[in-house]
């Protein structure tokens, strides 16, 4: 029987030692171990730390480069972005061992660019160069399967944007480093480098390409400094058409103005005219104004003690004196909309338009408005040119919005660029639906009698209003240059789109007998957009 301290002692200092002698080299074997994993772990985390991994989207272990970004597509998988492979082919005159064998393959595979002569003299000069950047696929292959020490292939990645110009402010474009500079490679920065699944927007390329042919030829025939189009599905938000002219190539930035990469559609703060009279004619109906307004002669404004502010007139001349709530929208009289906003309780306006978003800065998932302009005090002048869409100023996003919720059946949807699945979609009740029902009648007989007679086409019930602003220019009024906006919704009776059409100080022409109102540019612009991208909605 042993004793606890006795066992070792009986043994003796023999057995001691050599107990001792084994744990030493069990640590000297434990601490090499661990010195090899730790250094084989500091090697692939450094390895990592330049190149990446294949998961992150930078590299695999074997050396396979894959994609560092993921794509971004249109809702039916056309690509929109990409990146693709190539590479620098570089030669380093130090780590050459072969000069005779360097010099004739890069003379081989570059015969007009280098001579062999001068592939010998870059050889002497013993610096580095670059031989050729961004090479071809066949050029990269000749230099690999050659594997001469010196003559090297860098591997680079390129973002290409295979529809150059057509999608320019929606897409984007990235730095130089692959990071999201401007529109969805911005917005969706953070997806993109983390994901390989494409990025699926809600966009039509088939869409957009009537749009930005259209918007394009209604520029050069109308003289106009810059359009702009959008398509909004009017029950789940999605966009399907965006165009903004002047626009350039994702793909070569730098050759572009900078003024080129504005979004106007977000960017852009206008007055945007007549087509607020939807909106004023949705208070009147709100609030129960009705009746008979006299319309014969330019509106004399006067304060309640009498004093003169200004007068108002009409640019057309009407059938009849006296026309009603609806007939001033239909046939789009000022004189007539300034009375029925007179009438109105007092606030009413600004709580309206802050009900439907119009008076503050939009925070969508493509990017942020700027801020509307709107009265800080509304004084009775500005009750008054508000009821015709002067005095506040909103974007063309604003606008679209506004129409959309007013039209749609008196819901308010905010829009996207992504792709949505099937279900439910959500919004904010904004307008009862009886008052949205009348206000789309009254937008059929606009294109049905009036202004946007030029958009109808057969098969499809149709609704519209058009709007002419003077622009402001330093802060005044500048009676030469106009903003003309055709805004549609199809099918009228039960809404599924929106369109807007915007078209930049167009001019007259000889056909148009000199007048350069929405009616004479944007609306016979819209309705050769519908003509083309109908078949494609309904097919």
């Amino acid at each position: 029987m042993f004793e606890v301290g006795k066992d070792i002692y009986l043994y003796g200092g023999r057995v001691a030692r050599r107990r001792d002698l084994e744990r030493s080299r069990l640590r000297v074997v434990f601490g090499f171990v661990v010195w090899v994993l730790f250094t084989l772990f500091f090697a692939k985390t450094l390895y990592y730390g330049c190149i990446g991994t294949g998961k992150s989207g930078k590299a695999k272990i074997g050396g396979d480069w894959v994609i560092t970004r993921a794509d971004i597509e249109d809702r039916n998988g056309v690509k929109l972005a990409k990146n693709v492979i190539s590479g620098h082919v570089m030669v380093r005159p130090g780590a050459v061992k072969d000069i005779d064998a360097v010099a004739t393959k890069i003379h081989e595979v570059f015969p007009y660019k280098y001579s062999l002569s001068a592939a010998y003299d870059i050889l002497k000069s013993k610096k580095f160069m670059y031989l050729k950047q961004y090479a071809t696929d066949a050029e990269r292959k000749q230099i690999k399967d050659a594997k001469l020490d010196g003559l090297e292939v860098e591997v680079k990645q390129m973002r290409r944007y295979p529809k150059h110009n057509l999608f320019a402010h929606v897409v984007g474009f990235v730095g130089k480093e692959g990071e999201g500079l401007e529109g969805a490679e911005k917005i969706f920065d953070s997806y993109l480098r983390e994901n390989n699944d494409p990025l699926r927007l809600s966009l039509d390329a088939r869409i957009q390409e009537q749009f930005h042919t259209r918007l394009s030829e209604a520029v050069q025939k109308y003289h106009a400094k810059g359009a702009m189009g959008m398509l909004m599905n009017s029950r789940t938000g999605e966009m399907l058409a965006m165009v903004s002219l002047p626009d350039f190539d994702p793909e070569n930035v730098s050759a572009y103005p900078v003024e080129n990469r504005r979004f106007k559609q977000m960017r852009d703060v206008l007055e945007m005219g007549s087509v607020f009279k939807i909106f004023n004619t949705a208070l009147a109906y709100e609030n129960g104004i009705g009746g008979k307004y006299y319309v014969g002669k330019p509106y004399v404004l006067r304060t309640k003690s009498g004093r003169y502010v200004t007068t108002f007139h009409d640019v057309a001349k009407f059938d009849t004196p006296w026309m009603n709530v609806d007939e001033i929208m239909v046939h789009s009289c000022n004189v007539g909309s300034v009375q029925i906003a007179l009438q109105f309780p007092d606030g009413a306006q600004p709580e309206f338009f802050h009900r439907l978003h119009l008076d503050e800065k939009l925070d969508l998932d493509f990017g942020k408005t700027e801020y509307p302009i709107f009265p800080k005090k509304w004084g009775i002048t500005d009750v008054a040119t508000v009821s015709f869409g002067h005095t506040v100023a909103v974007t063309p996003m604003h606008l679209l919005l506004g129409v959309n919720a007013v039209t749609n059946g008196g819901i308010y949807i905010n829009p996207t660029i992504r792709k949505r699945d099937v279900g439910r979609i959500s919004g904010s009740r904004v307008l009862s639906e009886e008052i949205s029902n009348k206000l789309r009648h009254n937008m059929v007989r606009v294109v049905e009698e009036t202004s946007g007679k030029l958009t109808r086409i057969n098969g499809i019930k149709i609704g519209g209003k058009t709007g002419t602003a003077e622009k402001r220019v330093n802060g005044a009024i500048d009676k030469k240059r106009n903003m003309t906006t055709f805004v549609g919704i199809f099918p009228a009776d039960a809404p599924q789109y929106i369109i807007m059409i915007n078209l930049d100080e167009p001019q007259g022409l000889a056909e148009t007998g000199g007048w350069r109102t929405a009616s004479q540019n944007s609306v016979p612009t819209a309705g050769k957009i519908l003509d083309g991208i109908l078949p494609l909605l309904f097919e």
